[in-house]
């Protein structure tokens, strides 16, 4: 192990639990033990996926939130008491590997609830919303400190929560703390002062608008969750630790309104000041860890820092808060492993909190511990499998039903969370495959093959592997993809697969192999535009064409803003048109990824011409139409088309010949890697 990293490897308390070290696996909705915004039961995938990270050396785990009340199906989570019989069992499994464990519970979502267009017709039509009350009663679900909008819907508002309401919770926080203390589970963590989650929404200033003891006063704005742990600690014991999730700041300007790192702006939420006397007070009332990062769901990149955002990110405000308590202080936020370590040696923080690298290797503690780092497989910050949550203009989350009910899976390993159904199956009859591309899915498709006892042979027509993905990963800010690349490349090696470059296959009876997998990728869409000869494709420009100094970017969806920002990066002027009403407008891409973005081009004042379609590119300006019909026209030195790409298979799908990646459907990484690792195992 590198010597830099022992710091992290060192034993730390919380109250009298000792944990084996400082990396701590922090809380991911669908890891959760007792059911995910479902009828409350002993999860068993979850449990395998807390368990296989427990056998590879995390100190402290945090399984996924669980709601004390789940107003979806009108649950109380302290009623169905077999569930923690069967908890208690699993603790004994985690306990043997030296492992600790704190369930995180939740007050709720409030505001923050992620509303879609199916919910917003069930909230809206009075007749659905008595008929579908008792499953998914809104007015309990989203009910907040005050009235306030709605996160993603301006259809379904928030509602003040009762005094009588808040009583009940605060009891069915003691309740459920005690069933877990008697599961043997090691703690608790309060879920949240926050993100903007419900407890969050009492505490700042911007949404609570209360005239009661739990609004106005600083004292009142925190009471919720002040009582809540009070009554925790008389129910279990002074001993019995609790940990609380806490935003540091907020980085919020107001409602859908978020700050962007090194941003000039004035704080609608808790800024430092009273986070420091926040802190402390929480401190005196009876938590006894913060878990701590930064953001609401109003400026969610902080608390779900896509790609753009810095390593590191919250990393310097959890160190300054940390001078303010005495009980230990965990970061998390893109946490550089090398960073974390340092700032533990220093004494800066206590623990050090990991969440999406755990999704994408189980084993990458393990693999540190035994120097192994160039095998682990990297988080890319894409969230394509961990949270498709998207919002964009006059629109509510439109995320698929599988996704909401399944979260917590991964875009680059298709076994997280789904070991039901992706799992390694040895072969009984190896046969030697032939895989027509060398790119993201033709090496997971030999990835998988050679795990299995296949013997695959990739045939790639240019001299290096990835395909699309090393024009994909080329951004400046795309290290971690590069990262993954390199993880592939790695594997081949490791694995020993046969591998022929320079090799372009025009008939697949060149091939002496006896099954086939095509993964030959995609085209570019060419607009039938006088004047496109004029343009570079995307592609040409990622992969290192020269433009000039004021760049038009054509097609505003995730590729064309993120050339954008890259120009941006550079120096450039970039403007984008765009034919919808607003940009990176596709299911799928998260809010905390296309807000950073959006956020992006408004503060830096890029120009983006939305409901405006490309007419004619002429030598010195493009020709546009906006939604009126009228002519826009744009001067460039450089014009750059992202229209997307219409898939191009060397041949159909057949007996013993299968399709993977784009050349059977131009999506996301996440459907390459998925459908790559499935067309493997049925070979």
């Amino acid at each position: 192990m590198d010597e830099q990293l022992m710091p992290l490897f060192t034993p730390w308390k919380i109250k009298d639990v000792e944990m084996k070290n400082r990396i701590v696996l922090t809380s991911m909705g669908g890891t959760s033990l007792l059911g995910w915004m479902e009828i409350n039961h002993f999860d068993k995938e979850a449990a395998n996926f807390i368990l296989e990270r427990a056998k590879n050396n995390v100190g402290l785990i945090l399984p996924g939130i669980q709601p004390v009340y789940n107003p979806m199906l009108g649950q109380w989570l302290y009623r169905k008491k077999g569930m923690y019989r069967k908890l208690k069992e699993f603790m004994a499994e985690v306990h043997k590997t030296g492992a600790k464990l704190f369930v995180q519970l939740t007050a709720g979502f409030g505001r923050s609830f992620t509303i879609s267009p199916m919910m917003e017709k069930l909230h809206t039509n009075q007749f659905l919303r008595f008929l579908s009350k008792p499953f998914m009663n809104f007015d309990k679900i989203c009910a907040s400190s005050s009235p306030s909008p709605n996160v993603w819907s301006d259809k379904v508002p928030s509602r003040e929560m009762t005094i009588k309401e808040i009583r009940h919770f605060v009891e069915a926080f003691a309740k459920t703390a005690k069933l877990l203390q008697e599961a043997d589970v090691d703690g608790i963590e309060i879920h949240a002062v926050h993100e903007g989650y419900l407890l969050d929404q009492f505490t700042l200033r911007y949404i609570n608008k209360r005239t009661d003891e739990y609004g106005g006063s600083f004292e009142n704005r925190y009471r919720f969750p002040v009582e809540i742990v009070k009554a925790i600690k008389k129910a279990c014991g002074e001993d019995f630790p609790v940990s609380l999730r806490f935003s540091v700041l907020s980085k919020t300007k107001g409602f859908r309104a978020g700050a962007l790192p090194g941003e000039d702006y004035v704080e609608a939420g808790r800024d430092m000041e009273e986070a420091e006397k926040a802190a402390k007070y929480l401190e005196d009332a009876g938590y006894d860890m913060l878990n701590c990062d930064n953001g609401t769901y109003d400026a969610w990149y902080w608390a779900h820092p896509p790609i753009y955002m810095p390593e590191n990110c919250n990393l310097a405000d959890v160190e300054h808060i940390k001078k303010f308590v005495t009980i230990p202080v965990v970061a998390a936020g893109r946490m550089n492993i090398y960073s974390g370590a340092e700032a533990v040696k220093d004494g800066k923080i206590d623990g050090v909190g990991f969440a999406r690298p755990f999704l994408a290797d189980p084993e990458w503690v393990t693999k540190v511990l035994e120097g192994r780092m160039e095998e682990i497989r990297p988080c890319i910050c894409c969230h394509n499998g961990c949270f498709t949550m998207a919002r964009y203009k006059d629109s509510a989350n439109d995320q698929p039903l599988e996704d909401s009910l399944h979260m917590a899976r991964c875009a680059v390993n298709a076994e997280t969370m789904q070991t039901n159904k992706h799992y390694i199956k040895k072969t009984k009859k190896p046969k030697t495959v032939a895989i027509i591309g060398g790119g993201i899915g033709g090496m997971e498709t030999a990835r998988v093959l050679s795990l299995r006892g296949h013997h695959p042979v990739i045939y790639e027509k240019s001299g290096r592997l990835g395909g699309i993905f090393v024009a994909a990963s080329a951004a400046s800010f795309k290290g971690k993809m590069r990262e993954l690349l390199s993880w592939y490349e790695n594997e081949m090696k490791r694995l020993n697969i046969e591998i022929h470059l320079n090799h372009e296959v025009h008939d697949l009876s060149e091939l002496k192999e006896e099954v086939h997998v095509i993964a030959t990728g995609a085209k570019a869409k060419k607009l039938n535009v006088k004047g496109i000869e004029r343009a570079l494709e995307a592609c040409e420009y990622l992969n290192g064409k020269e433009v000039g100094e004021n760049v038009v970017v054509i097609g505003g969806g995730l590729t064309g803003s993120e050339i954008a920002y890259e120009l941006a990066l550079e120096g450039k002027k970039p403007s984008i048109v765009e034919m919808k009403n607003d940009l990176i407008a596709q299911p799928g891409v998260c809010m905390a990824n296309s807000q950073y973005l959006r956020d992006y081009f408004a503060l830096h004042k890029i120009p983006v011409y939305l409901q405006t379609k490309l007419k004619e590119i002429r030598e010195k300006e493009v020709i546009c139409l906006n939604e009126k019909n009228e002519e826009v026209r744009i001067p460039y030195d450089s014009v750059i088309v992202s229209a997307g790409y219409n898939p191009a298979p060397l041949v159909k799908e057949s007996h013993n010949t299968y399709l993977v990646g784009d050349c059977r459907y131009v999506g996301n990484l996440r459907h390459v890697i998925w459908r790559a690792y499935e067309v493997a195992m049925k070979i």
